[in-house]
């Protein structure tokens, strides 16, 4: 836990209920442990790893919406230690996390290796970058093998993060992992 994540995630609700359920004390004293939003070595490799995440936002109206993205490993590349970000490829043309994004810069970014059980809560502040607006950013972010085409790159600055519990995460495996463990 780091003072990031806490002044983040611990509003003065939650803290009563940490009251309330008994985990206060514990949780106070990870409070005062130092900052953390530069990226190590440990965090870029899972994030440079991943072939998805979900991505929480708010909408002018207060509620919260959860986004799905995916792409190849990779398609959530790390800029520098404090900076990530993604091409948004075409899909269903709801705009719904662009517009949130637009209204309200911040986001939430849940990234799960199920197969190790592992998880990456990251907090940040995001930047909207329109194809023409910069031709030689979004080269940046074309994949090779990949053919979607890319509308816009979301540049997220990292406030916080955290690394979850894995207690309850489900082991699950994608078809290349399922090959991999098979021709092993």
């Amino acid at each position: 836990m780091n003072q990031n994540f806490t002044k983040l995630a611990f509003t003065e609700s939650v803290k009563k209920v940490q009251e309330q359920q008994g985990s206060r004390h514990s949780y106070a004293r990870m409070e005062t442990s130092g900052d953390r939003f530069v990226l190590t070595p440990n965090e870029i490799s899972f994030i440079q790893s991943r072939d998805s995440f979900y991505m929480g936002t708010v909408g002018e109206n207060g509620w919260p919406y959860v986004q799905f993205r995916g792409g190849p490993k990779g398609f959530l590349k790390v800029i520098d230690d404090t900076t990530i970000g993604y091409a948004d490829f075409r899909g269903n043309r709801q705009y719904i996390t662009t517009g949130n994004l637009n209204d309200n810069n911040k986001a939430s970014l849940f990234l799960i290796d199920y197969p190790s059980q592992r998880r990456l809560k990251i907090w940040a502040e995001s930047k909207i970058i329109d194809a023409d607006q910069d031709p030689d950013l979004v080269q940046e972010f074309q994949m090779d093998d990949y053919k979607a085409h890319i509308e816009r790159v979301v540049v997220f600055t990292i406030q916080a993060y955290d690394w979850n519990c894995p207690q309850h995460i489900t082991q699950r495996y994608t078809l290349e992992e399922i090959r991999e463990i098979q021709d092993a």
